[in-house]
């Protein structure tokens, strides 16, 4: 979120964060938001009897928002994305997807799998989600290396530097209508002359 609160105010992302949403009041992303100005709506889901109600309370806040794209910037609830959304949500993922997603890969639980598997290439993917882990179709891929010496913290350091290059992109193709998604697969149109 503040990665891309910088991209706007340095002009590089013609975009505005209108609201935001966080399932948890004592987290960093909290304090954050509110140092660029926001007050979140804190929408937990044990507030909730189920995620039917859950996922409603998160959309009529972003319809009153009036939000064109919502981006999941450290959000770890599954919530059901109503249909007026669909492609219009995105995340994140410290990961090449398919690989090392799904419900728990998150964090350095992501960073930790992918030594242990032995990879020598790890990254991050910006995804459109789904009502499922991990499973929407893929809009960016960006790629670093992974080192001999690598420990999660080091390997997450990296991927965080390609993170930060690959959200505002995503969501500047998004803004600038460029994004289809067909058969379940992202294609990307040319920029306009």
């Amino acid at each position: 979120m503040v990665n891309l609160a910088n991209s706007i105010k340095q002009h590089h992302l013609d975009a505005e964060i209108v609201t935001v949403i966080s399932s948890r009041a004592q987290v960093a992303g909290v304090e954050r938001a509110r140092k660029l100005g926001h007050q979140p709506h804190i929408i937990r889901v044990k507030d909730h009897p189920d995620t039917a109600t859950f996922s409603s309370a998160i959309t009529a806040v972003l319809d009153q928002a009036n939000v064109d794209l919502v981006l999941q910037c450290g959000w770890l609830c599954l919530w059901n994305i109503h249909k007026n959304y669909e492609n219009r949500v995105m995340n994140i993922h410290p990961a090449l997807l398919p690989a090392f997603g799904g419900r728990g890969m998150w964090g350095h639980n992501v960073h930790e799998a992918v030594l242990a598997a032995g990879c020598k290439l790890s990254g991050c993917t910006v995804h459109f989600v789904t009502n499922e882990y991990d499973a929407g179709p893929i809009i960016i891929q960006r790629s670093c290396q992974v080192r001999d010496d690598d420990t999660p913290d080091t390997l997450a350091d990296r991927v965080f530097q390609q993170e930060c290059i690959a959200y505002p992109h995503a969501v500047r193709l998004f803004a600038q209508n460029r994004l289809a998604v067909r058969d379940g697969r992202v294609y990307t149109r040319p920029a306009d002359d």
